[in-house]
């Protein structure tokens, strides 16, 4: 569209279709992912079997069938597919988020959700080249590069990267913090193993070794920002071991390496531990804990995301506050289009465009076609609203207004905050 036109400014009618354009043309980053280059090799999840056994169908699974959980984890990732498929997909409707999402993914591919079976979809996909099936969902999904999701402690992960792998600039890394602030008496040992005097209370110079361990890890990754999911107890400051080893190596590193942190908050580890990873639950946090953290460090930059609807608002209020916290996405239980539609117009009211609206979340490759398409189709009526309400109130829009704003939503407030250009 030339600029001269894309200058003019638009109807409340108008408005619209021009958010629709921009929403779509723009391509977004996915921040956060559990997504795997393929030079991690096995690491990285796609297909139909590894989409049809995703946590949330699991779930689900157990609320439609009797089968119990100690059954189901006998059976083969095949056997277990083939189960959900007939109880989600031919003996019930999929109407559920995450089941429409495997509606939306087999109907991008041209393929059947009304199949009795999963044999086409498993011809398909098994004919499928990966390095050139990941730059198709990128085009499909209308997004430039993923975000991992990485540990290196993780006993698969770790050793290929001290390997060497090479980087793809599809996939960006991102340091996962979770063994090491949350489950410290079970890796510490790991740790020490390589090399770094640290003590299994974490006591002597435990925290100066673990800094050391993230500078040597963050030159052999390159991550844009390091990460840790935390329980909706967390509190700050603490005198366990995660509190000291958080406030004494984890966020100083950060700061020598200028990386951002991002604290997602609000678990319930485990709620129900037959489920596995389909087992945990959500809990409101305490954002105090948070307060204090933006507050003692200031020059530290934090990316944050809650898990608890109830703890929307009070982030939405600190982020008013401290303008080293980067509110992001809408977070596992909460990746659903009501919720998504509620927390991105309060985000706007609250904080213009200065915020990330969403993330995929994404496990399996081909999820990022519906989760993205869920967002583009939820958030394109939110920003639609928002311009037409401008423009009732007397303020012009234009088309280039627009692009430049779906822009810094889901592109550079991330580029800016971590660097990335």
């Amino acid at each position: 569209m030339p600029a001269s036109v894309e200058a003019i400014p638009l109807t409340s009618a108008e408005i619209r279709l021009a958010v629709q354009r921009q929403i779509d043309a723009v391509p977004f980053i996915d921040l956060h992912t559990h997504l795997f280059s393929p030079a991690l090799g096995k690491l990285g999840l796609w297909g139909i079997d590894e989409l049809v056994t995703y946590h949330y169908l699991e779930a689900e699974l157990f609320r439609s069938c009797d089968v119990p959980p100690d059954q189901y984890w006998r059976m083969d990732k095949r056997q277990r597919a083939d189960l959900i498929w007939k109880t989600l997909f031919v003996e019930n409707t999929p109407v559920s988020e995450a089941t429409r999402g495997v509606v939306a993914v087999l109907s991008a591919f041209g393929l059947s959700s009304n199949a009795p079976d999963l044999r086409e979809a498993r011809q398909f996909f098994e004919a499928q080249t990966l390095n050139e099936h990941i730059t198709r969902i990128l085009k499909m999904s209308g997004v430039s590069e993923f975000v991992m999701t990485n540990d290196p402690l993780d006993p698969e992960e770790g050793p290929l990267w001290e390997a060497g792998i090479a980087q793809d600039p599809r996939f960006h890394a991102v340091l996962r913090l979770d063994r090491i602030l949350n489950r410290w008496s079970e890796h510490w040992q790991a740790i020490a193993a390589k090399g770094y005097a640290v003590e299994d209370n974490a006591g002597g110079g435990t925290p100066g070794e673990i800094r050391r361990f993230l500078h040597d890890w963050a030159k052999r990754m390159s991550p844009v920002y390091m990460a840790v999911s935390l329980p909706d107890t967390f509190q700050y400051p603490d005198a366990s071991v995660r509190g000291r080893l958080l406030a004494e190596a984890v966020i100083p590193a950060c700061q020598d390496l200028n990386v951002p942190l991002s604290l997602m908050i609000g678990v319930r580890y485990q709620v129900n531990p037959a489920l596995r990873l389909a087992g945990d639950g959500v809990g409101k946090a305490d954002l105090r804990a948070l307060e204090r953290i933006c507050v003692q460090f200031p020059s530290n930059r934090f990316l944050v995301s809650v898990l608890s609807r109830e703890n929307q608002h009070e982030l939405c209020v600190y982020a008013r506050k401290f303008r080293n916290m980067l509110p992001f996405g809408c977070w596992w239980f909460l990746n659903n289009p009501s919720i998504v539609e509620e927390m991105t117009r309060e985000r706007i009211e609250m904080l213009g465009a200065s915020f990330v609206p969403q993330h995929s979340d994404a496990r399996v490759l081909e999820q990022v076609i519906y989760k993205w398409k869920n967002t583009r189709r939820t958030l394109a009526p939110v920003l639609a609203a928002t311009y037409q309400a401008l423009v009732e109130d007397g303020r012009e829009v234009t088309e280039t207004c627009i692009r430049n704003d779906v822009t810094r939503l889901f592109r550079t407030n991330f580029e800016k905050w971590v660097g990335l250009r």
